[in-house]
Order: structure tokens, then sequence, then C-alpha cells
């Protein structure tokens, strides 16, 4: 066992008790912001360490220094993939998809016979597997980035609908009657209370659908893809057996699906400031 995986170890341990200290503690910010900080560190240091100890093949698992500098010496090709998964095809999907998905929505809540054909139908898509139809959307649409835009607006649209419609239903009767007493109209009744009650649904069915839109981008791209991609380069970094590429693009993605994820909660906390759950969470 040589030095740096003992250092690893005990770095690991004293996080360890560094977190139970800080579990203990009053400090709020502390204990959102150290705990996943110094569980990260800890698992970076024993992956390199351990890969060392026990001489793992790169063809295997590469070490994360052997990643992070293919990151670094790989930003144009990085970049290039980057685009044309998630800004072409993840980005584009997801707004198509959930846009469309709060405009049925509205529709199906006006019209009650369009919420009961809808819903029975989106739980069977929701159901369906995404390497059965990510393949055929991609002989519809061509290989370039519009059927990747096309899998992730099929994969977020029903999820975001359910979350929508649920949400539609959840203000009171106390308080439409109330509105009614104002001779307030269905599309004041709408904005002012009935999405407002639902814009913790829909923020959910948001989040729900932003990591569905990086997933189903990338799986879109292991049926036909131009030479560009993150999914075109891990199908094929795999099989020239370049595991260090492989890892930097899911550190990409990974990386690029926690900020959009992180993006949307931060809005939803603006949004939704007077909420319960959000006023718990900033206390």
């Amino acid at each position: 066992m040589n030095s740096f995986f003992l250092f690893s170890i005990i770095f690991w341990i004293s996080a360890w008790i560094i977190n139970i200290f800080i579990g203990q503690s009053n400090l709020t910010k502390t204990k959102m912001v150290l705990p996943p900080i110094l569980f990260g560190v800890s698992l970076i240091l024993i992956w390199e360490a351990s890969i060392s100890a026990f001489d793992v093949s790169p063809v295997i698992l590469p070490a994360p220094s052997l990643v992070f500098i293919k990151l670094i010496s790989s930003v144009p090709i990085l970049w290039v993939d980057f685009v044309q998964t998630f800004v072409k095809g993840a980005l584009s999907g997801y707004i198509f998809g959930c846009l469309a998905a709060f405009g049925v929505a509205l529709l199906a809540d006006r019209f009650k016979f369009l919420e009961r054909g809808l819903l029975p139908i989106g739980n069977f898509m929701a159901a369906l597997p995404i390497i059965g139809t990510a393949p055929i959307l991609v002989r519809w649409f061509g290989f370039d980035w519009e059927s990747k835009s096309a899998v992730v607006t099929v994969m977020v649209f029903f999820p975001m609908l359910i979350n929508t419609i649920q949400g539609l239903q959840m203000s009171d009767k106390i308080h439409r009657d109330l509105m009614q007493t104002y001779n307030a109209t269905s599309f004041q009744t709408l904005i002012k209370l009935r999405l407002a009650a639902a814009m913790p649904f829909i923020f959910n069915g948001l989040k729900i659908c932003s990591t569905l839109a990086l997933i189903g981008a990338i799986v879109a791209e292991f049926f036909g893809s131009p030479i560009k991609g993150i999914g075109f380069r891990i199908s094929t970094e795999v099989g020239r057996f370049a595991l260090d590429m492989v890892w930097a693009e899911i550190t990409i993605a990974a990386i690029t699906g926690s900020l959009f994820y992180g993006g949307i909660v931060l809005l939803e906390k603006v949004v939704t400031f007077w909420h319960p759950s959000q006023r718990g969470r900033l206390e």
C-alpha cells in the first residue's frame, strides 16, 4: 500500500469526522455546501490512489488525473460535442416539448374529455423505452440534431403534461368561489389563481424533464449521428478503448445536467418564493 493511498484513506476518515461535527452544528449553509465537496474530493482521491496502488489498466478504468488531462487537451472537441448534443438536441427538444405540453394541458383543463383521453395515453407513452422509440425517430427525422430534438420532445412531453394538469387541479374550491365573488373572468382566474397554485407542479415537471432531456439526446445519438455529439463520441471511443475520452464526455454531460437542473431550481425559488416548501428551505 503506497503513501498516497494511505493519505486518501486518512482524508476520507477526516472528512467523515468533519461531516459529523457539521451535522451537529447550526451552520445551515455549511451543511449544504461542505459535505458534498468533502465527499467528492474523497471519492476522487480514493479513485486515483486505487488505480495507482492496484495497477489498474487505463483500458478498464482511467485515473481521474488522466481524465482531467483529456478534458484540458480536448476542449475544442468537447465544445463541439456539447453544442451538438445539449444546445441543439436536448435544449431545443426540451423547450418544444415543455411548451407543447403546457399548451395541451391548458386545453385539457378546459375540455375535460380531452383530459380523460390524454392521461391514459400519457401514462402509456411514458412507459415506452427510449431504446425502442429513438431509432424510429432517428429514421424519420434524419441523423442530425433534429432527430435528437424529436426524441427529447417525445420524452418530456407527457411528464410535463401530467404534472401541469395535476397542478391546475390543485386550487381550492373556496378560492375559486372567491374569484367568482370578485366577478373574475375564467382567464383572470386561470392567471391569478390556478396557474399560481400549479407552479410547484409545473416546476416539478420541468425538473424531471431536465434530466430526461440530456439522457434522451445522448441515447438517440447511439442510433445515428453526424461525426460529433456526446453520444456519438462515447460510442466510438469505447470501441477504440479510449476510456479517458469516454469519461471526459461523461464528466461534461454530468456537469451540464447538474447546472441545467440547478438553474431550474433557482428559477423555482424566485417564482414560487411564497410556497411553504420554499419558505422551509430558506429557513
